[in-house]
């Protein structure tokens, strides 16, 4: 499947701002299934300086050094990318979990793609005795791995609640828990949280997700939004396989990945500071389609 992608993110200040740094996670970039035909960048006001990088676990990064005085930042990614069909993942022929904890304990890689960056409390997901407990009722002696974190995906659409109006992204994992009310975000967090406690590897992914409106309707364009997903380890020979807890989906054609890291704190689509003493509003528009004839043709591939 070919998409065309437009996110727009749209800060307002209610004083002008004087000065600001931010990074960027904005861009998505090939890998596996996954091929960027085009992208680019639009940032307005001009930045003073603008550096592209590559972050530690790989994804593509904007550093941004932004002048003032300043009423808003806006910017504007658009983004064509086609997602090839994943191969089906035989959950039952997975090795049993245990053995995968053992394995990623024992495994002495730390490049971007080792399991053991993904075993540890990280700052939006901290190791709680209750996401342990609430993973081991999927994952029994001697299941698959990738059958119990399945089990587990299926068990927390069932249980939590789709709520925007819930939490925010300062929202606490155990609050999360105990309202059983969130987003993408905090499902995904949530899921993380159950596989770590176990000894599992996982990591959060950020992306997007094709939606479809009911028969007979249209597709209101930037109805779609930024998403979020988990990405259990099931050991050497599978690797990483992401799993979206909100839909209860394998992530397959209609999932689109941004970035991939420990949990939102690596991926956010801005993060950084201003120079301003009053507040802002936010405005996030974001428009997943399939691609036209005539798409997006500038930026990097």
């Amino acid at each position: 499947m070919l998409y065309d992608i437009c996110h727009i993110t749209t800060y307002t200040y209610r004083v002008d701002v004087s000065a600001a740094r931010c990074v960027l996670h904005l861009l998505p970039d090939s890998f596996g299934r996954q091929i960027v035909h085009a992208a680019s960048l639009g940032i307005e006001p001009k930045p003073l300086e603008r550096i592209e990088a590559t972050d530690f676990f790989g994804n593509r990064t904007s550093h941004l050094r932004l002048g003032g005085p300043a009423a808003r930042h806006r910017f504007e990614s658009r983004v064509q990318v086609e997602v090839l069909p994943a191969e089906p993942r035989h959950a039952l022929l997975t090795r049993p979990w245990e053995e995968v904890r053992h394995e990623a304990r024992e495994v002495a890689d730390l490049s971007a793609e080792a399991p053991a960056h993904h075993l540890f409390a990280s700052r939006y997901v901290p190791l709680l005795d209750a996401a342990r407990d609430y993973g081991l009722a999927s994952f029994t002696q001697g299941r698959p791995v990738l059958d119990a974190a399945i089990d587990l995906m299926r068990r927390i659409h069932d249980d939590f609640v789709y709520d925007p109006d819930a939490t925010d992204v300062s929202t606490p994992l155990d609050e999360v828990a105990d309202k059983r009310h969130g987003v993408c975000q905090d499902f995904a967090h949530w899921m993380i949280a159950c596989l770590r406690g176990l000894g599992v590897p996982a990591a959060y992914v950020s992306g997007y997700l094709r939606t479809k409106p009911p028969p007979g309707r249209p597709r209101l364009v930037g109805a779609d939004a930024t998403h979020a997903w988990a990405s259990v380890w099931c050991g050497d020979g599978v690797g990483f396989v992401d799993l979206d807890p909100t839909n209860a989906l394998v992530v397959g054609e209609d999932h689109i990945r941004l970035a991939f890291g420990r949990d939102y704190a690596d991926v956010a689509p801005v993060d950084g500071v201003i120079m301003a003493s009053a507040g802002h509003s936010l405005r996030v528009s974001v428009d997943v389609a399939p691609a036209q004839p005539d798409g997006i043709r500038e930026g990097r591939p």
